[in-house]
């Protein structure tokens, strides 16, 4: 056998890879990808509660809020997904194998997609502890790259990173994400020469993506006294109009910064927020309504409970 003639050497026939990740999506790995909030959905990953949710004694020993009715759970979690269809968004699911963590439909906390592939989370709680398993597996089903999985110490959950622009994301730290997992987050994006704008959170804030949302490139919605001023200085220095939410009883309550946007101007969010969904209106932003009032007593909201897969 003559080596130089082996193209697994190097010899003739030899054919380097010259593409980089970000352009081997859709033909090598699946046609998935996210870098911003607001481009138009194309798909997202769901998880249908299952037998996790069921004869749960005390919601307080699975983080909920509130005991919980299972199969309105799940027919309110089946109306989600139809609205996501009519919006026409690819719907996908978790189908873990065997009974999973009772939280584990909280899928946005399990990863953060980015154009090359999914940054897989790993919960803060010891109540979480394995759900990005399931979802690490589907993910590689589906033909996501994960780039980068959370080691060592680190904690991170995906709804504590937001894209402020393509070149731009913000990444919090706080009760779910701890400063080692950040910096591990901060770390793939400086590989893709994406900025990353740290930022703390209040004490007592879950998450990110529970102060601040994204409209359209140029419109985002903030929880006064709970935003990060950082991240509302880099909104500023981006070019941003900041809208104040108008009600605190419908933010609490009835999750109303916890929406999805569909494509610019266009929103999923909870009903019961009159308040709010009024505002959004009259500032441009069209509201489409899904009752998720039993998932809320599970301690999440529409944006919690999905996983972004593609925009654009």
């Amino acid at each position: 056998m003559d080596p130089t003639k082996a193209a697994a050497y190097g010899g003739e026939g030899w054919h380097p890879r010259t593409t980089a990740l970000h352009q081997e999506m859709g033909t090598i790995w699946g046609d998935w990808g996210v870098g911003s909030e607001y481009a138009p959905l194309s798909a997202v990953l769901l998880h249908l509660p299952g037998k996790e949710v069921e004869d749960l004694v005390n919601p307080e020993d699975a983080q909920m809020l509130a005991p919980i009715e299972a199969d309105l759970l799940r027919r309110q979690h089946d109306a989600l997904a139809e609205a996501y269809r009519s919006a026409d968004v690819q719907v996908h699911y978790v189908l873990p194998a065997g009974v999973p963590p009772p939280n584990i439909m909280f899928v946005r906390d399990l990863f953060f997609m980015t154009p090359e592939g999914a940054i897989l989370a790993r919960p803060a709680s010891s109540v979480r502890a394995g759900e990005e398993r399931h979802v690490a597996n589907r993910l590689a089903q589906l033909g996501v790259p994960i780039i980068r999985s959370v080691r060592g110490r680190g904690t991170f959950e995906g709804a504590d990173a937001l894209w402020l622009d393509e070149k731009t994301v913000l990444v919090a730290d706080g009760l779910r994400t701890n400063e080692e997992g950040a910096n591990q987050v901060e770390q793939v994006f400086k590989e893709m020469d994406v900025e990353v704008v740290r930022v703390g959170l209040p004490y007592g804030t879950m998450h990110l993506l529970g102060t601040l949302n994204f409209a359209d490139r140029d419109l985002a919605v903030a929880w006064p006294g709970r935003v990060p001023f950082k991240a509302v200085q880099a909104l500023r220095e981006h070019n941003y109009e900041v809208l104040w939410l108008p009600d605190q009883e419908e933010a609490m309550i009835g999750m109303a910064l916890n929406f999805v946007t569909l494509r610019p101007r266009c929103v999923l969010m909870a009903t019961n927020c009159p308040k709010t969904a009024s505002f959004y209106e009259a500032n441009g932003i069209e509201c489409i309504e899904v009752d998720i009032s039993e998932l809320t007593k599970a301690a999440g909201g529409l944006g919690c409970l999905t996983g972004i897969l593609k925009r654009g």
